[in-house]
């Protein structure tokens, strides 16, 4: 796990995901007082710049409910360090996800069942909303 160290303080980095923006929408869950309860620790929020252009793109070319969605979610995003980085030739968002948390030992907080199974398989801490009601961390931060 990547952290930074102030001092005394450390912070652990956490990508978010696409879907995880949407979770304060979608179940009324606001993340970032969750993440603090949940964690009780320093922590640094990251947004990879193809998370941020896929938020960008269904902010257009979607419903319109999730044009609205994802207005917000891209509000919220505002609070999150921009990590600007270009996806490698066919690799998809997961994928860039992925390498960058392998990378840079970085947790990742999603809902995507099949990039959280990816992610343990190479034992890169998740974060995810369990019974729609909580966070849950699944490995060690």
């Amino acid at each position: 796990m990547l952290i930074e160290k102030n001092g005394s303080k450390s912070k652990v980095k956490i990508i978010i995901d696409t879907n995880a923006f949407l979770v304060p929408i979608q179940l009324h869950i606001n993340i970032f007082e969750e993440l603090e309860k949940t964690l009780n620790r320093k922590h640094e929020l990251i947004l990879l710049s193809p998370i941020y252009e896929e938020l960008k793109n269904l902010s257009i070319k979607s419903s319109p409910k999730m044009r609205r969605d994802t207005l917000h979610a891209l509000i919220e995003a505002k609070k999150c360090k921009l990590i600007k980085l270009e996806k490698a030739a066919g690799d998809s968002t997961d994928d860039t996800i992925i390498k960058v948390a392998k990378k840079g030992k970085f947790a990742v907080f999603t809902n995507d069942k099949n990039l959280r199974k990816r992610l343990r398989d190479i034992n890169v801490p998740v974060i995810y909303v369990r019974q729609k009601v909580k966070l849950e961390i699944d490995g060690r931060i």
